[in-house]
C-alpha cells in the first residue's frame, strides 16, 4: 500500500502551508499529491504550481469537476500538466454535485454516469491523440452543419497512458469506474464495511471489462490525527463529518448520506441531514457517532495508526490519502512523518 496527500482546497489561508506540505510528502517518499476543487481555486493551477516545486511525487486532480470543463479542454489540461511535470500527473474526475453544477456551472445535473462515461471517451480518443470524433448524448465532435473539422491533439504528453480516476460513492458510479476507469477516488470508507459499500461494486464493474481488481488503485482520503486522546482526536473531525452527511447536496440527493445509511447508520445519517439543513449546524456535529468517525479516519497513537492501517490494506486499499489535521504546519508536518512511521511498523512499506 503507498500513501497520498490530499491539499483539499486551495485559498484557505494555508497556501504556504501546502506548498511545505507537498515538499515534505515528496521529500518522505509519498506516491501523490491531491488537489480539489469546488468553486473556488481551480485544481489545474494549484497542480501545476506544486509540480513545479516538487521531484518526485506525481500531482493529481481529486478532482477536475465534469461540468466545468469540456472533455476536449480537460484533455488539453491533462497532457499539458504531464508535460510540465515530466509525467507525473492523474487524472481525477468526478461528476460534483447538483448545488455546483447547476448553481455554479449553470449544467444541468441529469444522467451523470451516462454523462461521465461520454465524457471519459472523449478524453481517452483525445489523449490517444487520433482526430476527434464523437456522436453522443452530451457532446458531438465535429458540431454538424458547420465549419468544424475534426482534429488531433497537438501536444505529447510524457506518458502514452495517464491513469485515470474517478471520484464515485454510489453502488451504480463504483460498478462504472471498476469498468470505465483505472482508480477510484473514495470518502469514508470504513474497512470493515468496504465488500458491501466500495469493492463489490469495483469489481462488478471490472468483470464487465474483463478484468480483475489487480492493477487497479483503490484511494480513500482519509482524516488523521496523532494522540492519546481517541474521543478527543474524533470531535475535531465532526464539523467535516456533518458537512458531508448533511449538508453535501441536497435534501434528495446527498451520496455521503446515503453511504452512511449503507454503513448502518440510517436513523443517524437522518438526523444529521435534518439538523444541518435546518441550520443547526452545531447540533448536527453533535449527532455524528464517534464510530462513523473512528472507523473512517487514522486516530491515535503511531501504533494504532499502524493497526488501522493494516486494515485499509486488507480491505483492498492501494493508495492511502492522507489530510493530516493540524492548526499549525509543524502538526500537518509531524503527521506527514508519522504516516510514514505507522506504514513502516504496518509492515507495509
Amino acid at each position: 500500500m503507498r500513501l497520498g496527500i490530499n491539499l483539499g482546497y486551495w485559498g484557505a489561508g494555508m497556501d504556504a502551508d501546502n506548498l511545505a506540505v507537498a515538499r515534505e510528502a515528496d521529500r518522505l517518499g509519498y506516491s501523490v499529491c491531491w488537489a480539489a476543487e469546488a468553486y473556488g481555486s481551480d485544481a489545474a493551477t494549484v497542480l501545476a504550481w506544486v509540480a513545479a516545486q516538487t521531484e518526485r511525487i506525481d500531482v493529481g486532480s481529486a478532482i477536475f469537476q465534469i461540468p466545468a470543463r469540456t472533455p476536449a479542454m480537460t484533455a488539453m489540461t491533462a497532457a499539458t500538466l504531464d508535460t510540465l511535470s515530466g509525467g507525473r500527473f492523474r487524472l481525477g474526475l468526478g461528476v460534483s454535485g447538483p448545488q455546483v453544477s447547476e448553481g455554479w456551472y449553470g449544467a444541468r445535473f441529469d444522467k451523470p454516469l451516462a454523462r461521465t462515461r461520454e465524457y471519459v471517451e472523449i478524453i481517452r480518443k483525445a489523449m490517444s491523440r487520433e482526430r476527434l470524433t464523437h456522436e453522443g448524448q452530451n457532446w458531438t465532435l465535429p458540431l454538424p452543419d458547420g465549419p468544424g473539422k475534426p482534429l488531433k491533439l497537438t501536444v505529447h504528453p510524457v506518458r502514452e497512458y495517464i491513469p485515470l480516476y474517478i471520484a464515485a460513492i454510489g453502488p451504480k458510479n463504483l460498478e462504472q469506474t471498476g469498468e470505465i476507469a483505472d482508480g477510484a477516488l473514495v470518502l469514508f470508507y470504513d474497512p470493515e464495511h468496504a465488500e458491501e459499500t466500495t469493492l463489490g461494486s469495483l469489481r462488478a464493474g471490472r468483470e464487465k471489462a474483463g478484468k480483475d481488481l489487480e492493477g487497479f488503485d483503490v484511494v480513500p482520503t482519509v482524516p488523521m490525527a496523532l494522540g492519546d486522546d481517541v474521543r478527543g482526536l474524533a470531535d475535531q473531525f465532526r464539523p467535516y463529518t456533518a458537512l458531508y452527511v448533511g449538508g453535501m447536496g441536497s435534501a434528495k440527493q446527498n451520496f455521503y448520506n446515503k453511504l452512511a445509511q449503507r454503513m448502518g447508520y440510517e436513523k443517524e445519517a437522518a438526523e444529521i441531514q435534518e439538523k444541518y439543513l435546518s441550520g443547526d449546524r452545531e447540533g448536527a456535529a453533535a449527532a455524528v457517532p464517534h464510530e462513523l468517525i473512528d472507523s473512517t479516519a487514522l486516530l491515535g497513537p503511531v501504533e494504532r495508526i499502524a493497526d488501522r492501517m493494516q486494515a485499509y490494506a486488507g480491505a483492498g486499499v492501494t493508495t492511502l490519502s492522507l489530510t493530516p489535521a493540524g492548526f499549525t504546519l509543524e502538526e500537518r508536518l509531524a503527521g506527514l512523518r508519522a504516516g510514514v512511521e505507522a506504514l513502516e511498523r504496518a509492515g507495509l512499506a
